[in-house]
């Protein structure tokens, strides 16, 4: 597996490019975003380690690029920990954030936590969770159904997988760029109607009201998340 650290601190990355090799990790580092930018798009990465603030262009900056073309997992590390600055970096394309200071064991817990559901994703199965259940919808990722209150509810394939890609990770906020590239494989072009076109029918599935969801929630300016309502 093959790692992009984007930290200019030295000590900081020497240390995680030190810890992150003795356990079979091959770390490429990279000191500022312009030349991290170069490295991600001349190689292929299992993952990349982000730091927010760097020089020549900025963590944001660095993971937007990357989010227009690819859906590698990207963990954030940064100073910032108020609630703004992760719902920021989550809803632009991070999959993790991890607050310094921190401990090499916990980067690394997180590290294999995201390869494995990004290998898991990729390959069009969860093997630890074929049944998924909130708020009164329950689907069965083996025979591709959905049960909302005991009723099946049919689903066309594009509108199971997004549904499925919010309640595999209830947590998180993605972007429409994001649903696209998961969900269509392709790169994301600026056209918001194919995953409007698909929310809004997949609401009127599932929603007792469309118009105030409750299961699939509009993040303003962001993108989308599961309700906190539909918890299990």
């Amino acid at each position: 597996m093959k790692i992009l650290l984007v930290e200019d601190d030295l000590e900081i990355s020497g240390m995680l490019r030190d810890f992150l090799k003795t356990e079979n990790f091959e770390v490429v580092p990279a000191y500022d975003g312009k030349s991290a930018c170069e490295m991600f798009f001349s190689d292929d990465f299992s993952l990349v380690l982000l730091d927010l603030m760097i020089p020549e262009l900025s963590g944001m900056e660095v993971m937007r690029r990357i989010r227009e073309v690819n859906t590698v997992p990207i963990i954030i590390l940064s100073a910032k920990d108020t609630d703004s600055d992760k719902t920021l970096g989550l809803g632009l394309g991070a999959d993790d954030y991890i607050t310094k200071p921190f401990s090499v064991s916990e980067v690394l817990a997180r590290i294999k936590a995201n390869i494995r559901r990004s290998t898991q994703y990729a390959a069009g199965f969860d093997t630890e969770r074929p049944i998924l259940s909130k708020g009164g919808l329950v689907m069965n990722l083996n025979d591709h159904s959905l049960l909302k209150n005991g009723n099946r509810i049919e689903l066309t394939a594009k509108e199971f997988e997004i549904l499925r890609l919010l309640m595999q990770n209830p947590q998180r906020v993605y972007t429409k760029e994001q649903i696209y590239s998961l969900i269509w494989k392709d790169a994301y072009l600026g056209d918001e109607n194919a995953v409007n076109v698909h929310i809004s029918r997949l609401r009127n599935k599932i929603e007792d009201d469309p118009r105030n969801p409750k299961h699939i929630i509009t993040v303003w300016g962001i993108g989308y998340k599961l309700g906190d309502t539909a918890d299990e």
